[in-house]
């Protein structure tokens, strides 16, 4: 695997790869991971290898990986791998591309993010029809260049299709671990931060950037404190919208109603802040799947939520959500009869927890992309003729044995 973010980095890119990455090795396939090196230190296994980075600028948050360095890394692990599997659509995806025309090994590209939604979140000075024709084209190059494309939803899949995509499709959208969302205690999270076990609650979980459409649920929220006056709005994480929601709550009045606690750890924090919540709201339209909203809901928290793309295919059929259009009145509507009526909101609760635990099993996903890799190699194998050589002759055979390097450092 080869991505442009991982851990620290907090996204969904990184927490679908490191969900994907458990699961196929509990099904015994193990997968190495060509990812930046950031600052800040994480948890590596011996097969992540970290690539050395520079700042990006503007964007404190990510790193530009150095694409020579990742080409020597993969150079060096050829032999110990059957199909590159891009994650990203930079550095990662040139060095994926290039790797697999010099060696013809199967290559898949998972697409995670929708850019067609998210580019005139930050280029407000181009043209929108500008940059949503150039998204479309590079998202058809891209996918159009390997031999098969990872989709998380339905949705997505179409829009793909939608803009020329002629690469095999597979949905296969990012699971969950049960017994990773068992856990939190949300008594904890309010006694850390001070706030009233009665106090009514909603939480926002993921990165403050525009395309999040945060501004939307502080707006919302401007309409929940007209009839729940105590009402406080938990937002965890970070972006480069933070500075402009902190203004915008300022704006409103809203600064003793709102709650900004950055990131927190996934393992112990993060799951506390879920448990804390009365209603989970999100209202994002460029979400390819919405991992959050499933992680909401295996925690037992209400989902209050718009569905567009990613969105709808996690809760069209999921139980313990409330679906609303974008609009301010009916979307208030919909949180403050979540807040106030604590007979829905315990039947949501369960409702949530066994409808998510029952279709979204990450083993099972796992199962499905173990699936997609064996189905690009058939597919690899029959096209020999456009000088594909199968893996195993030409990785294991001629190409003898990999140079052994130090665990968890690129070889």
């Amino acid at each position: 695997m080869l991505s442009d973010v991982y851990f620290p980095r907090v996204n969904g890119v990184s927490t679908s790869i490191r969900t994907f990455r458990k699961d196929l090795s509990a099904l015994g396939c193990e997968s190495w991971l060509v990812a930046p090196k950031y600052r800040a230190e994480w948890d590596d296994d011996e097969r992540l290898c970290r690539v050395p980075s520079l700042r990006v600028p503007f964007d404190p948050e990510d790193r530009l990986m150095s694409g020579a360095a990742a080409a020597r890394v993969c150079a060096a692990l050829h032999g110990r791998y059957d199909v590159i599997h891009i994650q990203t659509p930079f550095v990662a995806h040139r060095v994926g591309l290039r790797l697999a025309r010099r060696t013809g090994i199967a290559t898949l590209l998972s697409y995670h993010t929708h850019f067609e939604e998210y580019f005139h979140c930050y280029l407000p000075f181009v043209p929108r029809w500008l940059l949503r024709s150039g998204a479309r084209a590079m998202a058809r190059g891209q996918c159009n260049a390997v031999d098969m494309v990872v989709a998380p939803s339905e949705p997505m899949a179409e829009v793909l299709r939608g803009y020329g995509v002629r690469a095999p499709i597979q949905i296969v959208p990012t699971g969950l671990d049960a017994d990773d969302f068992a856990a939190g205690d949300g008594r904890r999270f309010r006694a850390r931060y001070g706030i009233d076990p009665q106090r009514p609650l909603m939480l926002h979980v993921g990165r403050v950037a525009f395309e999040k459409n945060v501004d939307f649920i502080i707006r919302v929220l401007a309409r929940v404190k007209e009839r729940v006056p105590s009402v406080l709005l938990v937002l965890a994480g970070e972006g480069p919208a933070l500075r402009a929601s902190r203004r915008r709550v300022s704006e409103l009045g809203l600064n003793a109603h709102v709650l900004f606690v950055g990131y927190l750890d996934r393992r112990d924090a993060l799951l506390d802040c879920y448990r804390s919540a009365d209603v989970f709201v999100f209202a994002s339209h460029t979400e390819t799947q919405g991992l959050v909203l499933l992680e909401a809901l295996a925690l037992g928290i209400p989902v209050v939520s718009t569905a567009a793309l990613g969105t709808r295919a996690v809760l069209s059929r999921t139980e313990g959500a409330v679906i609303v259009d974008q609009d301010l009145d009916s979307y208030a509507d919909a949180v403050v009869d979540v807040l106030l009526d604590n007979d829905r909101r315990r039947t949501l609760s369960l409702q949530a927890r066994n409808s998510v635990v029952a279709r979204w099993s990450s083993r099972a996903m796992a199962e499905r992309l173990l699936a997609a890799y064996r189905d690009v190699l058939e597919r690899c194998a029959a096209t020999a003729p456009r000088g594909r050589v199968p893996l195993q002759a030409e990785s294991r055979d001629s190409a003898g044995p990999a140079r052994q390097s130090e665990p968890g450092s690129p070889p």
